[in-house]
């Protein structure tokens, strides 16, 4: 408490001081005022050193630490985005292989199913041919006994006429054979079999 009367008082032994000197004592200060002025400057700075200085590194320190983990948490989250990154990237390259792959199969199997679908389509083409020979072949049979029978009715009905009168049977039988003797069937159903 002393010590501020005395600093209070400090202006006015000044201003005595600079009357006394002739001129204003802030443009010629004198030693004791330098003195005083120096003392309550290390007062201060002490008094701050121990009350704010504290605080305000404090403060600062706090400021640098959560400045610091920002900067590490962003620096873990770009490794982990990296990461992502390339598993993304990894996942989508081996889309891409699986999705070749699948293609790859489907045209083998397309080209697999068009080759049977011709092998099965011949099948069927070679078996409907046979069947149609087969079906000409019978055809061309019952033709030629057709001809056979229209022929022998012929030669009966003929040989009637030509004779005016009935034939037995076993006359029948034997004109029948000396006229399908003198016809070639064999040249029929050859042709009939080559078309």
């Amino acid at each position: 408490m002393e010590l501020l009367g005395y600093i209070g008082a400090l202006p006015f032994a000044a201003e005595k001081a600079g009357e006394e000197s002739g001129g204003s004592f802030l443009v010629s200060p004198g030693l004791g005022l330098m003195i005083w002025t120096l003392v309550l400057f290390l007062f201060t700075m002490w008094v701050l050193s121990k009350v704010a200085f504290p605080k305000i590194q404090e403060a600062l320190d706090k400021r640098a630490k959560t400045i610091s983990e920002s900067i590490e948490a962003a620096e873990r989250q770009r490794k982990e985005s990296d990461e992502l990154l390339a598993e993304y990237r990894a996942r989508l390259s081996e889309a891409r292989e699986q999705a070749d792959d699948i293609m790859a199969r489907a045209r083998k199997s397309a080209e697999t199913a068009e080759a049977e679908a011709a092998a099965s389509g011949r099948e069927k083409r070679d078996e409907l041919v046979e069947s149609a020979n087969r079906e000409i072949e019978a055809q061309t049979r019952r033709s030629l006994d057709e001809i056979r029978q229209t022929i022998a009715d012929l030669t009966v009905v003929a040989a009637e006429k030509v004779t005016r009168k009935s034939l037995n049977p076993e006359d029948q039988k034997r004109l029948v054979e000396e006229a399908l003797s003198e016809v070639d069937f064999s040249t029929l159903s050859g042709s009939e079999s080559n078309n």
